[in-house]
C-alpha cells in the first residue's frame, strides 16, 4: 500500500511539472503573440509616419517651387542664383519621388529642401532691398531730371531775356537816317554847278543828303552806307549787276547803286552822297531810294521825276 502511495504521489508530482511547464509555455507563446503584434502595429505606425512624411516632403517641394516661382527678380547676378536654386528644386523632387521607399535619402532631402527655403527667405530680403533701392534711384533720378528741367527753363528764361535784351541792344544801336532830302541833278559849267531838275530826260545823277543821327550805344568808327535805288520799271539801278554790286539788308540781298564811308563818332553826322553819272537815260515815275548801314535800312523816300 505504501508503495503504492508512493507512485501515485510521484506521478502527481509529474502531472504537476508538466502543468507547469505548460502554463508557462502557453504564457511564453500568449508574451511572444502579444509582443509580435506590438512589432508589428509599431512597424506599421512607424511605415504610416514614413509615408506621410516621404508625402509632405513632396508637398513642400511643390509649394517651394511655387514660391519661387512667385518671385519677380530684374537683377541679374540675382537671377542666375535664382535659376540653379529652381533647378535644384526640379532635382530634389525627382529624388523624392526615386527614393520614397528610403528613410535615409528622405531625411536627407528634407534637410536640403529646408536649406532651400532658408535661401528663398534670403532672395525675399534681397528682392526688397534691391526694390527699395531702385525705388530710390528712381526717385533721385526723377529728382535729377526735375531740377535739370527746372535749369533748363531758367537758362532758356535767362537766354531769352539775354536775347530780348541783345535785340533790345541792337535796335537801339541801330543808326537812323534823319533829315532825307534826294533830288535829280544836272551839272553845269564843266561840271562845276548843279542845278537841281524834276524832268527826267535832264536827270544825270541822284543827290542824297542825310544825318546819321546821335545815337550813345552805337558803334562807332567806320560805317558803309549803301543807296539801293528801284526804278519806275522796278528794277535795282546798279553800276552793272553782278556779285560785286550787292549788300544784305533785313535778312535780303539785292543791289546798291551808290555806296560812302563814314566816320561815325555817335554824334549827328551829314552825310551827302551821289549816283554815278551814266550815259542812262531816268525814266519819268518814283523812284524808291533806301538807305542801309549795318544789314539794316535806316531810311528811306522816294523821287519822283517828270
Amino acid at each position: 500500500m505504501e508503495e503504492q502511495a508512493e507512485k501515485k504521489e510521484k506521478s502527481n508530482r509529474i502531472y504537476l511539472i508538466i502543468i507547469i511547464i505548460e502554463t508557462i509555455l502557453i504564457g511564453l507563446l500568449g508574451w511572444l503573440f502579444f509582443s509580435q503584434k506590438t512589432r508589428v502595429e509599431t512597424v506599421e505606425k512607424e511605415k504610416l509616419v514614413f509615408v506621410e512624411k516621404s508625402q509632405s516632403l513632396q508637398d513642400e517641394l511643390t509649394a517651394l517651387k511655387t514660391e519661387y516661382e512667385n518671385l519677380e527678380i530684374s537683377d541679374k547676378k540675382l537671377k542666375r542664383d535664382y535659376d540653379a536654386k529652381m533647378k535644384m528644386i526640379d532635382s530634389l523632387m525627382v529624388l523624392a519621388k526615386k527614393h520614397d521607399g528610403d528613410a535615409y535619402q528622405i531625411y536627407q532631402l528634407k534637410k536640403e529642401t529646408e536649406t532651400l527655403r532658408r535661401i528663398m527667405k534670403h532672395f525675399v530680403v534681397q528682392i526688397d532691398s534691391l526694390g527699395r533701392l531702385n525705388k530710390e534711384i528712381v526717385a533721385q533720378k526723377e529728382k535729377v531730371i526735375t531740377e535739370l528741367s527746372e535749369e533748363k527753363f531758367k537758362t532758356k528764361e535767362l537766354t531769352k531775356e539775354k536775347e530780348d535784351l541783345q535785340n533790345t541792344v541792337n535796335m537801339g544801336s541801330v543808326l537812323k537816317a534823319n533829315g532825307i532830302k534826294v533830288s535829280g541833278i544836272k551839272t553845269k559849267s564843266g561840271g562845276k554847278k548843279e542845278v537841281e531838275t524834276k524832268s527826267a530826260k535832264r536827270v544825270e545823277k541822284i543827290k542824297i543828303t542825310f544825318t546819321l543821327g546821335e545815337n550813345r550805344i552805337a558803334k562807332s568808327g567806320d560805317k558803309t552806307v549803301f543807296i539801293r535805288i528801284v526804278t519806275p520799271d522796278g528794277k535795282e539801278m546798279a553800276k552793272s549787276l553782278d556779285e560785286s554790286n550787292t549788300f544784305s539788308f533785313n535778312g535780303s540781298k539785292g543791289y546798291y547803286a551808290t555806296k560812302t564811308m563814314v566816320n561815325y563818332k555817335n554824334s549827328d553826322t551829314p552825310v551827302t552822297v551821289y549816283t554815278a553819272k551814266s550815259d542812262i537815260k531816268f525814266l519819268p515815275g518814283k523812284y524808291l531810294i533806301e538807305i542801309a548801314s549795318d544789314g539794316v535800312v535806316i531810311g528811306q523816300t522816294q523821287l519822283i521825276l517828270e
